[in-house]
């Protein structure tokens, strides 16, 4: 077969549909018996939270396309616009079935099994009411602002995702207007799940939905008139901000996040009681079609419902509590960078702490020997330790140069603060390259020794965020290696300064080398197996999207080349159709921890190659993102790093998804085997107890 012919559309899964699959895996976790009853809740909602932004981001995106007829555009599969948004219609309305089902009917009552009460209001005791009734004239009614629709009063702006009410009522109010029509949107300061006081608690906890108290109670914000029906819906906006060239780009983000409040609606949520004609004069005023509601038994914030599991003080029903590991050399010294002179140290978070990297700039901060910190940051956190690490080191004098994303998508707002605190603190702050998102995850700090100015580096697969270093797989490198040292700097010059590409001699940067090392990996390997020697390919990655990429592992598997892929979410490559990719496996783990690390494994005939990346094998991260890969070369930590990363997640047979060559995934089984989770072995392995 030719490379033309591996440009079939039958041999490409589409893109949309390839996430929607990874958000039914997420669903299932909900349903899996073996994970604690309130880590199941906590999936049910994620899985909510990962829908809200597929329609904000990609469901918008296609629906742009299809607003300007682009008929024409397909992606590898072949696939129109309209043609995918039919199918994630279907997709979308199948999985909320079931993930309503699934609260409704089995976690629900479970919970009550637990002690664990959402309280019907159909259900209220004497006392429960009177004590909702106080809640509601007390805390909820003096922030309440119903508004009747008529001519001066038209349809109002709903904000993005915000919790509203449709309201049909009967009646004249104080003057004479008989519109019939309200709507109400709940205060998005107050919780959605409000817990019961003591006294009248039946149970140790006892929650009720604020939206059963305001159905309880809306009469009483209409006074005179009758309330025939009050019915809960939700709208989803395009939430990306379009940014042009601009000689200011903090003002200009500045100037878009508030329209992403009222982008175009692309989704409304409804109530399933909510009668055909209150549901089609919805989706009127938000110009919407049929295809784009979606009507659901039970509240349609369900995301909202993430707090219980942290709210509730239940350790029996949630993972064990662990404490990361430190690496054994730091634990030994109190000095970071005589400890990286003596070799590299690797770090896996969450098994290992996030504490080492947080020391390092902190250290760096305090040292009167270091000259300059550098860092890029993406995501960080709204109280993030190493910004202040970073203005304490602007603050004593030394050069702190940051680069900021501003685009890191819904962290905009976050990153704009974080870039005046430290403009004020004296710290120079550029935002990267207008076209090009800063991806890359570097940390440099300039160090004077006896010897002369010394660089070490921390380079990693994931965000500077303390937070989700507990919850995303990660990998990363602190080293005081030269060579990397002056790959580093050469990459923060190109950031903050004008000038050409220079040549790296270690790491590989896109948007320049690394699509194209990749693909020369890939084709070493094919030469490899086709003179009859070993050829091996394995990779861990978030999403493999990138066409080039695919066929070239394609032809890798024709060539008898073995290709093992562990792919969290989006994979575009379909496996083990005959004579195309029968030598590639690829599996998805969804378990506890968000698999977020990026590992590349090229046997080359014996001098193994394996790299660590910030970017998946995606055209955004290939050709419209700085991204950083750095090669892991000591004997030892490259022999760990493959055990870790890699091997030990192809024997995973608790938590492992393999995709088969018609896009669907097929959950494996231990059987009679003792069960291996990888992450569960890993935590028994790195971590200092669990």
């Amino acid at each position: 077969m030719n490379d033309a012919d591996l440009k079939q559309p039958a041999l490409y899964i589409n893109r949309e549909l390839s996430l929607l699959q990874f958000n039914r895996r997420v669903l299932e976790q909900a349903s899996d018996e073996a994970v604690p009853l309130l880590e199941r809740l906590r999936f049910l909602c994620i899985l909510s939270n990962n829908l809200d932004e597929f329609f904000e981001t990609r469901v918008a995106s296609l629906q742009e396309w299809t607003n300007l007829n682009s008929a024409t555009y397909v992606g590898p599969d072949n696939l129109s616009p309209q043609e995918t948004l039919r199918q994630i219609s279907i997709e979308v309305r199948a999985l909320l079935a079931e993930q309503y089902r699934m609260l409704n009917d089995v976690l629900i009552p479970k919970l009550a099994e637990h002690d664990i009460h959402f309280v019907r209001r159909n259900h209220w005791n004497a006392k429960q009411k009177r004590w909702v009734k106080h809640f509601f004239e007390n805390e909820l009614l003096p922030v309440l602002s119903p508004l009747g629709l008529d001519p001066a009063h038209p349809f109002p702006k709903v904000l993005n995702k915000s919790l509203n009410f449709i309201i049909s009522l009967t009646g004249k109010d104080a003057f004479g207007r008989s519109n019939g029509v309200a709507v109400l949107q709940a205060p998005r300061a107050l919780p959605r799940l409000i817990k019961m006081s003591a006294e009248c608690s039946t149970g140790t906890h006892d929650f009720v939905f604020l939206t059963s108290i305001i159905h309880a109670h809306i009469n009483d914000l209409f006074p005179g008139m009758k309330v025939t029906g009050c019915y809960q819906f939700r709208i989803t906006r395009n939430s990306e901000l379009f940014v042009e060239e601009t000689e200011n780009l903090l003002q200009a983000v500045e100037g878009e996040l508030p329209s992403r409040r009222y982008g175009e609606a692309v989704r409304l949520e409804v109530a399933d009681n909510c009668p055909p004609e209150m549901v089609d004069y919805l989706l009127k005023q938000f110009d919407l079609g049929q295809e784009d509601a979606y009507q659901v038994q039970g509240p349609v914030n369900l995301a909202r419902l993430i707090t219980i599991p942290d709210s509730v003080d239940r350790p029996d029903l949630k993972y064990p509590a662990f404490t990361p590991g430190i690496p054994t050399r730091l634990k030994r010294s109190t000095n970071i960078f005589r400890t990286l002179r003596q070799g590299d140290i690797l770090l896996h978070h969450p098994f290992e702490s996030f504490a080492p990297v947080i020391d390092f700039v902190r250290q760096a901060a305090a040292d009167p020997n270091v000259l300059a910190i550098k860092q890029t940051l993406y995501r960080t956190g709204r109280d993030s330790v190493l910004v202040d690490a970073l203005l304490a080191a602007a603050h004593a004098g030394k050069e702190v140069t940051v680069v900021i994303e501003l685009l890191a998508r819904f962290d905009e707002e976050t990153n704009i603060n974080m870039a005046t605190l430290l403009q004020e603190a004296g710290a120079h702050v550029v935002y990267g390259v207008v076209g090009y998102k800063t991806h890359a995850k570097m940390i440099l700090v300039v160090r004077r020794e006896k010897d002369g100015l010394r660089n070490y580096v921390h380079l990693g697969t994931g965000n500077y965020h303390a937070r989700t270093a507990r919850q995303y797989t990660d990998i990363g490198l602190l080293t005081g290696n030269e060579i990397i040292g002056e790959d580093v700097h050469k990459m923060f010059l190109q950031l903050t300064s004008l000038g050409r590409f220079t040549t790296l001699r270690k790491l590989l940067q896109a948007p320049f080398k690394l699509h194209k090392h990749l693909l020369e990996q890939i084709e070493h390997e094919i030469g490899h197996a086709l003179h009859g020697r070993p050829a091996h390919i394995m990779a861990k990655m978030n999403a493999l999207v990138e066409p080039n990429i695919i066929r070239a592992l394609y032809r890798a598997s024709q060539a008898g080349v073995k290709i093992d892929l562990v792919i969290r979410g989006v994979c575009c490559l379909r496996p083990g159709i005959p004579d195309v990719s029968d030598n590639i496996s690829v599996r998805s783990i969804v378990g506890r921890f968000l698999e977020h690390s990026r590992v590349f494994y090229f046997h080359n005939n014996g001098d193994i190659k394996v790299y660590c990346a910030s970017a998946d094998w995606m055209d955004r991260n290939f050709f419209r993102r700085v991204e950083v890969a750095f090669p892991i070369e000591g004997k030892m930590l490259r022999k760990r790093l493959i055990q870790e990363t890699l091997t030990a997640y192809l024997q995973d047979d608790t938590q492992t998804w393999i995709l088969q060559s018609d896009g669907q995934y097929q959950r494996t089984t231990a059987g009679n085997r003792k069960p291996y989770s990888v992450q569960m072995v890993l935590l028994e392995k790195l971590a200092e107890n669990v």
